[in-house]
């Protein structure tokens, strides 16, 4: 018998895999449960509703997240640190289309099953200060930041399309997360 702990975590871990390779659409507790070796009930009693089972899996992909962006460092002028910032979050985005779609979709956030805000939120904390840094301000540039994540989240989205690729004829995205971050770090006083 398996330790609960331990079926538990290959649970998620099937999950995580069924994402990456399927895409979020793709998962269901049985799919899940036969990639984990188990029976199909197996799932609910660690998870009995299937949003809880999505959000420890967007958990996971928070995670990886949160480990990307902290590659970048605190070193450094703050404009750099945040267009390394920026590039994480799109390469991650690209890297992992399936896990990306599932950790923002909004019926996850809004339930908070399993704390997932408290996952999500500090990611969107840090994205504040550092922007408010690289515009010479002293206090979080919350509005502006939710503007900026929404450009990249934006750009991400319309580029997986194939929406951006096809408007721009670029094939490269760094350009548009520059335009972005010029758009974004200029102060505008009113």
């Amino acid at each position: 018998m398996h330790d609960e702990a331990g079926l538990r975590e290959r649970l998620v871990r099937a999950g995580a895999e069924l994402v990456a390779q399927e895409g979020s659409a793709a998962v269901s507790l049985r799919e899940i449960a036969r990639r984990a070796g188990v029976s199909h009930g197996a799932p609910r009693r660690y998870f009995p509703a299937h949003v809880d089972l999505l959000s420890a899996i967007a958990r996971v992909g928070f995670a990886d997240l949160t480990a990307r962006l902290r590659e970048v460092g605190e070193d450094g002028p703050a404009r750099e640190r945040l267009a390394g910032l920026a590039r994480a979050y799109v390469t991650f985005a690209r890297e992992h289309r399936g896990m990306y779609e599932l950790m923002f979709r909004h019926d996850l956030l809004r339930s908070d099953r399993l704390g997932l805000r408290e996952t999500s939120l500090p990611l969107f904390g840090t994205l504040a200060l550092l922007l408010a840094e690289a515009r010479g301000e002293t206090t979080p540039a919350v509005t502006a930041a939710g503007a900026f994540w929404a450009n990249l989240h934006g750009i991400v989205q319309l580029w997986l399309w194939g929406s951006l690729p096809l408007a721009t004829g670029q094939d490269d995205l760094g350009p548009l997360v520059d335009a972005a971050l010029d758009a974004h770090t200029t102060r505008r006083d009113a």
